[in-house]
């Protein structure tokens, strides 16, 4: 055993032990519980973040501590390796992005490796390879015959840098996520999945069969399904195009959840794109010039929600269905023709938005719903306007009195009666567009002919094989010029025809790569019984930036893929931590030309102010001023990032990792804090450094013939003081990795090491107790310990010689609690003296009412406090205090 603690040289041992071991290896057993552990698979970017160490850190915790409960646990891990970036990447390196994805996937496994990670590499995946991807395009093939797929044409947004479409939430401030370019409205065609055939069933099952999720995520995921039940109806108009026919067949349609509000129609709006727009915008260049600007920007509500509402008037007038009063119509740049029927009534009086554009736009406001006790402004627009618990119809003619569920079931009556509405159900959640115009990716197996139009490429012929050896040059698909790849004959005719070179959204790629690792390996079936064994699976662990695509599109997937008859599971996640972002401090100053310079943490020496509040910073180098902008995400652009692998090198895995344990707990954001890290290696030293005092103790505590039961009823008060605190420490240890608060796991080990190093025996004739609880705290510690620090741990579990008694770490039994060491001779209880702390008694654990109070009246503290005179009332608080009132 060395002397001095060397990060380096135990890790590699440790490693190389298991390594020998193939100890991670995992296959099915029906005789033991299973448990099937995730983190979400990473891009392979080129480098590990400390986002990604906290996130299998947290895995890897929880993998070391069911198995050593004696579950059979899967921890998996694989490269979600296709995407905009590699393409990006390549275009600036000149290299395909082939080459770069799998040079990256081998530095970031290795970096895995030093991490120590208790993963089964031999399931490990990566979605660029055809054996994986050959699935993506054989199940979207069973889709389109199960009608759940389909070809068709739809307004998308179009980034013209990137040459590709973009989902609406790629789109900010009307800009593409990564181009920075102009979004443009483009109207092409391409492949949809019909995930809002499932809305109902996600829906419900959010909402009422996955407890084990957060409710913020499950709330996300509502709200993006966006189940709404309200009205549908039409306001009919002449509205003529050039041809002199009816536009929309003379019906402009919207949808509300407030038809109780009718009445207050003051005008509509449409979309920018609506055919009544467009026909108004004909005749007029101000209109046109305005709708061009509209379909720059931002396509995403939230994004809408932010922006000031603009408008301009159509001139056109549309008939109220109930009343035949003309209605104004208005193109607003909030009304998204993706939503409904791209139009949407004004009601100012009792809708914010509409309140703050008709204000804006000095458009009538007209109040149809009153609450009792409350009276209504034009001037500020109140909470209570929108309330439809409270309201009641006024000014409404037949409505009037109505609350709103007795009113909206009348208007839609009146309304049906007309032939203009009816009552119906909508969802925000719109069919899943899954072509992209990029190079890197699934490629969609169909093949276009002349005569036979799109053919699917038969099953036989699977996988379409990407080419890996092209290099995009920003001109668009680097597909559309490879002869190779386009030239195929027919499979129906035999006449030459081409291939479809849009690929899969790479969402696709991640939405069922979970159920490969359960089959890695199999070349026949997509999924095999292996995902009988393993999914759902139990515990998934991800970021919340994953909370609303990413598992909304695998829900579908797995629904998808039960009713293909390929799983039998409904949900494919039952549990799910979203760990929180790890920060860190960011310095900046303007230079001279306007630009930002960032500075790294570690350049920089921080100002305080008088609370030892951060108030300013400057460089170390030359003294000069930067600004402090507090805490942020860690970004390489903002030089605030941490290199996982200088921490490695420097302090060792171990530390990287307890430290990401215990600076917070997993839900919440973790703050950087350089000190931090040194805390936590300086503990690690102090554990080697105890053991290494203590190296001959082991032997001891395995001497023959002593029995448990009989050594500690005969123990010492210090030996049974040490065994109850490490008790104590290890049940709630044992309560907090059941719960996954890893950071109060990590407390509980320091508390262990501090009992063990203030712990003396006192008398030669004690050492033998001292040897046997110095011998099992230690024991304890080191398996309560390792899950966090593996390499640490293993080391010194086999150098005291445990792993003689109780074998290898990695399967070693969790520690269990000794119930008898929780029982005290001796308890201490708080002494008060007319309600104020004036020090502590101890009195015997059994002891009755009576012997407290008067170890308390015989304490010294009440002499002094007492000032003689007598006791008036005693009032014990069992187990926790006495207080004497004079």
């Amino acid at each position: 055993m060395q002397d001095q603690y060397n990060p380096r040289d135990v890790e590699q041992a440790a490693q190389a032990h298991w390594q020998a071991r193939d100890a991670y290896r995992v296959t099915e057993d029906a005789s033991r519980k299973k448990f099937y552990a995730c983190s979400m698979l990473p891009y392979p970017s080129g480098k590990l973040h400390m986002g990604h160490v906290r996130n299998y850190t947290i895995n890897d915790m929880l993998t070391r501590y069911l198995r050593m409960n004696g579950y059979n646990v899967l921890m998996p891990m694989g490269w979600d390796a296709f995407g905009l970036p590699a393409e990006n990447a390549a275009m600036k390196n000149k290299v395909p992005p082939a080459q770069w994805t799998y040079a990256n996937i081998a530095h970031m496994k290795g970096q895995m490796q030093a991490m120590g990670l208790a993963i089964d590499w031999s399931r490990e995946v990566a979605t660029c390879s055809p054996d994986y991807y050959k699935w993506n395009q054989w199940l979207f093939l069973k889709m389109l015959e199960a009608g759940i797929a389909e070809r068709r044409t739809q307004v998308v947004n179009w980034d013209p840098v990137d040459q590709t479409v973009l989902a609406n939430e790629q789109v900010i401030d009307g800009r593409g996520w990564r181009s920075g370019a102009l979004v443009e409205k483009r109207e092409i065609p391409g492949y949809y999945l019909k995930i809002t055939k499932y809305a109902d069933e996600l829906l419900d099952h959010v909402q009422h069969h996955l407890p084990g999720w957060p409710e913020r995520v499950r709330l996300m995921q509502e709200n993006w399904i966006g189940k709404s039940e309200g009205v549908r109806f039409a306001f009919p108009h002449e509205i003529r195009d050039a041809s002199g026919a009816l536009i929309q067949d003379g019906r402009l349609y919207v949808f509300t959840t407030r038809a109780d509000t009718i009445m207050g129609v003051t005008f509509c709006a449409v979309a920018p794109e609506h055919p009544l727009a467009t026909h108004a915008a004909a005749g007029n260049p101000e209109l046109a010039a305005f709708i061009e600007r509209c379909k720059q920007g931002g396509t995403t509500e939230a994004e809408l929600a932010l922006k000031d509402k603009e408008g301009l008037p159509t001139g056109l007038t549309v008939t109220h269905p109930l009343t035949g009063q003309p209605v104004p119509v208005w193109v607003g740049n909030y009304v998204l023709m993706s939503y409904g029927d791209g139009a949407v009534m004004g009601v100012p009086a009792h809708d914010e938005r509409d309140f703050a554009f008709a204000k804006k736009y000095a458009l009538p406001i007209q109040q149809v719903v009153a609450v009792e006790g409350e009276t209504y402004s034009t001037e500020a627009w109140a909470e209570w306007y929108a309330d439809k618990q409270r309201g009641r119809c006024i000014a409404s003619g037949v409505l009037d009195g109505l609350p709103y569920q007795a009113a909206v079931d009348k208007v839609a009556e009146l309304l049906a009666a007309k032939g203009l509405g009816e009552k119906k159900t909508t969802w925000r959640l719109r069919d899943w567009g899954i072509s992209r115009q990029r190079y890197w990716g699934t490629p969609i197996p169909i093949i276009h002919c002349d005569d036979c139009g799109a053919v699917p490429v038969p099953e036989q012929d699977l996988p379409v094989v990407l080419p890996e050896d092209l290099i995009p040059d920003g001109s668009g698909n680097p597909l559309n010029k490879c002869e190779s790849f386009l030239k195929v004959d027919c499979p129906r005719c035999g006449q030459p025809a081409r291939r479809e070179t849009d690929t899969m959204d790479t969402f696709v790629d991640s939405s069922w790569y979970f159920m490969r690792y359960c089959d890695p390996k199999r070349d026949d079936k997509m999924v095999a019984e292996g995902a009988q064994y393993w999914m759902p699976m139990d515990q998934y662990i991800g970021g919340i930036e994953h909370a609303i695509l990413h598992l909304l599109y695998a829900r579908f997937w797995t629904k998808v893929m039960r009713d293909l008859g390929l799983v039998k599971v409904d949900e494919p996640f039952t549990k799910l931590l979203t760990q929180g972002m790890v920060l860190n401090h960011i310095y900046s100053r303007r230079t001279d030309k306007g630009g930002i310079e960032y500075f790294w943490p570690h350049d920089v020496e921080n100002l305080y102010d008088d609370q030892g509040r951060i108030t300013g910073a400057k460089l170390k180098s030359d003294g000069s001023a930067v600004t402090y902008e507090g805490v942020g995400t860690m970004s390489k652009s903002k030089n605030n990032g941490v290199d996982p692998q200088e921490l490695i090198d420097r302090y060792g895995a171990d530390t990287a990792r307890l430290f990401t344990m215990f600076a917070s707990p997993p839900e919440a954001t973790l703050e950087w804090n350089d000190a931090g890290v040194e805390g936590a290696h300086r503990f690690l030293r102090r554990v080697w450094n105890y053991a290494q005092a203590h190296r001959d103790l082991p032997a001891k505590m395995l001497m023959p013939g002593l029995a448990t039961e009989i050594i500690w009823h005969a123990a010492p008060a210090e030996v049974k003081k040490l065994r109850l605190e490490i008790y104590r420490l290890l049940q709630q240890a044992t309560h907090d990795y059941e719960r996954m608060q890893y950071n109060t796991v990590v407390s509980a080990c320091m508390k262990m090491l501090n009992a063990l190093e203030s712990f003396d025996a006192r008398t030669p004739q004690d050492a033998d107790y001292a040897a046997w609880a110095v011998g099992e705290g230690l024991g304890i510690l080191l398996r309560v310990l390792y899950p966090a620090c593996p390499h640490l741990t293993h080391s010194l579990w086999s150098e005291l010689g445990y792993a003689a008694r109780f074998g290898d770490l990695l399967d070693a039994p969790w520690p269990l609690v000794d119930e008898a060491a929780l029982v005290q001779d001796e308890i201490e209880l708080v002494l008060q003296v007319n309600g104020k702390l004036r020090g502590a008694i101890k009195v015997a654990a059994n002891a009755d009412k009576a012997t407290i109070e008067a170890a308390a009246l015989a304490a010294p503290e009440f002499a002094k406090f007492g000032e003689g005179k007598p006791p008036k009332k005693i009032v014990v608080v069992p187990g926790r205090l006495v207080n004497v009132v004079v």
